[in-house]
Parts: C-alpha cells; structure tokens; sequence
C-alpha cells in the first residue's frame, strides 16, 4: 500500500536510516508532492529523530551551484538540519556502514557568533553575524534506492544529510573574499576535483543570508554557535573503505577523513 501522509513517510525515512537500507523515492508513488509537502516531512523525520536524544547544531545548504539546479530543474537551493550525531572532527575515523550509499563534497562552513533571523538578512547582515569560517566536508546519503531522487524526495530526507567533519581551526572573516577561497580534494593522496567559494550561489555569504531568510519565514533562527554548510564546491565523489579524502583550503587550511568499514 502506498505511503501518502506525512507521518507515514517520515516514518518510512526514520527506518531506513535505521536498518540502512534504502526505499523507493516517494515521487515514483506522488509525482505531485510539493516542496511544502517535502519539508512536512523533514519536520517530522526531524522530530522523529530528536525524539531519540539528538540535537540540531546547525543546517545545510544544497543545490547552491548552477549545474546542480540545473540537474534537479530547480532555480533555488534547498535546505535541512545538521544533527550532532552526525558531527565529526577533522582526521576522524568515519565507518562506511553508518551510511547507505555515501559520497563526499568539499563545503565552506560557517560558524554564526550573533543570532540571524529572517527576514530581510543581507549578505552584510550575514557576514556580521559570523564567528569565523571553517574547513570542511559533507558525507551525503540518500535513503531513496540508488540515489534516483527529485526534488520533494532530497528534501524529505534532510536534504541527503549525512555527515559532516569540520576543522577545528577557525578563520576570522576579515580580510577575506569568500568567493575566491580554492580548494582541492584529494583521495589517498591523489587529486580527485577542485573548486572555488563562488561555486556556492555566487559567494558562501549570500547562502546564509538565504538560509537566514528561508528559516524565518518559518519562525525559526539561526543561533550564536550553528553551523552553516554551503553546498559542494564540486562534484560528489563515492566512498569506500580505506579511502582517505583531505580537502585543502586556501586561507582555511585542511579537513581530513578516514573511512573505514
């Protein structure tokens, strides 16, 4: 029988994060659900999961890249919770089995040092409002089969959340062009892909203006101390056991991780 309320499926994301195995997305059964729809059930999969003890610490940002709308046929990002089970630090051990299909991106992060709430956040406001900004990198799942996912099923599932690891070092604002940041991603030390921070809507600030206004039309504030993931600067690359990806910053430094089964 088709899932077709907003409890069902969040219930049905809740479980398959749960067991790691992944469902079929839910625009296969509804190809009419909306983004209002698909952030009912983030809510839900979000309560769900708080429910069990964890906590939110921050959001991520994705499809802030052209080629990634353009992929999705979309013209705006879109956004969900980073939870603090999922935080990790730079040169951790990350286990491949904690993840359905994982793939990892190299992103800008923020770390907010003032509450920022919608609406109306510039890109001053928001550059205002940040503590520093930081090194690190997005492990993104999906809980959809085979990562066949439109819009309204990215979305369900906290924006193809997974984890993040973030350096410790944190860089003051000052002085820096956010959008001229490079970084390159290497894989047991070979080059895999580059970027630069203007990949991330134009410049990583205006994301956490974005997101600043997005969030409040909801209510809801970015708070001194969150985190804000910027989207990928490249394109996802899969993992496997034994891998060990480093992304290097320009002006930020690295972020390493090591997976393992």
């Amino acid at each position: 029988m088709p899932i077709t309320d907003v409890p069902g499926k969040a219930r049905a994301l809740y479980d398959a994060r749960q067991d790691r195995k992944p469902i079929e997305p839910f625009t296969d059964e509804d190809a009419s659900l909306t983004m209002a729809d698909a952030y009912a059930v983030q809510a839900e999969l979000t309560r769900l999961l708080l429910a069990d003890g964890d906590r939110i610490v921050g959001y991520k940002v994705g499809l802030t890249s052209k080629p990634m709308q353009r992929m999705v046929g979309v013209d705006t990002p879109d956004y969900g919770p980073v939870l603090g089970s999922t935080v990790y630090r730079n040169g951790d051990a990350v286990s491949l089995g904690a993840f359905i299909q994982p793939k990892i991106e190299a992103e800008i992060v923020f770390v907010l040092g003032e509450r920022l709430r919608g609406p109306g956040v510039s890109v001053t406001d928001a550059h205002r409002a940040i503590a520093g900004i930081a090194a690190s990198v997005e492990i993104v799942d999906s809980r959809f089969a085979d990562w066949r996912i439109k819009l309204a099923d990215t979305i369900s599932d906290l924006a193809s959340n997974g984890a993040v690891a973030v350096s410790s070092q944190l860089v003051p604002l000052a002085g820096l062009d956010t959008r001229l940041i490079g970084m390159t991603l290497s894989r047991n030390g070979e080059l895999v892909d580059t970027g630069a921070g203007a990949a991330a809507l134009g410049d990583p600030l205006a994301v956490v203006a974005w997101l600043a206004n997005t969030l409040g039309e909801h209510g809801v504030a970015l708070e001194p101390g969150h985190l804000v993931m910027t989207g990928a600067l490249h394109a996802a690359v899969p993992m496997t056991a034994g891998d060990v990806f480093r992304a290097d910053f320009d002006r930020l430094g690295p972020v390493t991780v090591r997976v393992v089964e």
